[in-house]
């Protein structure tokens, strides 16, 4: 079973269904409320329900230009892409991070908020979207004068109003990088650190890989759920109070 689906099951096996989510909290068929340190691998580290981004999403659905022919969007998106990395961009969208990984000769860099990295001097870059409703949606931003006379093969197409909420949510994080610092973070490091390194918001597990899926379930026990992949880093959840983390902190987990 895929460690997405393994986490997954065994979250609804415990708290049945998940019927609402908001910011950084999970609100389940049980009545139990999870903080998500997942956040869908970083798709949704702005909190679950998209804000602004959903927003945009509906005003250009409501226009009805929902095909795959060219908008404005196409070159807004391209923009949102530029002003995130700084360079001149052009953006192809992948089902797969696998296909944008190996549409180019050469391995793009991958983008990461909150990392420190410059990316001005890259001439390529793989962006996953900070906006959950788009899970299965890998952007790969050239440079453009590196841009290709057709797009790279396994490219997609995405609609208006997909494009225009993916362009707003690089907005969003740009602010958000601005707004969130340091200080946001360490505050739960005297809990969070036990088990995991951090560097800004992410989390990389420090207990050995064999121990790992033992740790996501002590995790959904105590009411957080955390990555499902040992090597894709949990998220510190942005403003919760430190009351969230107390089961864990009450129940250590022996490793």
């Amino acid at each position: 079973m895929a460690r997405s689906g393994f986490l997954a099951c065994n979250l609804a096996s415990r708290y049945g269904t998940v019927k609402r989510a908001r910011g950084p909290f999970l609100y389940t068929e049980k009545g139990v409320r999870l903080t998500d340190l997942y956040a869908e691998g970083g798709r949704a580290i702005l909190g679950w329900g998209g804000g602004p981004a959903v927003t945009v999403f509906k005003d250009v659905l409501a226009r009805g230009i929902t095909g795959s022919y060219r908008t404005d969007w196409d070159y807004r998106l391209d923009k949102a892409l530029s002003d995130l990395l700084g360079f001149t961009a052009v953006g192809y969208a992948f089902s797969r991070m696998q296909d944008a990984q190996g549409s180019l000769a050469e391995r793009p860099e991958l983008w990461r908020p909150w990392s420190g990295r410059s990316y001005a001097e890259c001439r390529a870059v793989i962006v996953e979207p900070p906006f959950p409703m788009a899970g299965g949606i890998t952007l790969l931003a050239v440079r453009k004068e590196l841009d290709f006379t057709n797009p790279p093969e396994q490219g997609i197409c995405i609609p208006a109003p997909l494009q225009a909420a993916l362009a707003r949510s690089l907005y969003d994080i740009i602010k958000a990088e601005k707004e969130r610092q340091e200080k946001d973070f360490f505050i739960y490091d005297t809990i969070l650190t036990r088990y995991w390194t951090r560097k800004g918001p992410w989390l990389t597990p420090k207990l050995p890989e064999s121990a790992y899926q033992d740790f996501i379930l002590h995790c959904l026990d105590c009411e957080l759920v955390i990555s499902p992949c040992y090597g894709r880093d949990s998220i510190v959840p942005f403003g919760v109070d430190k009351g969230v983390f107390r089961k864990l902190e009450r129940t250590p987990f022996a490793f």
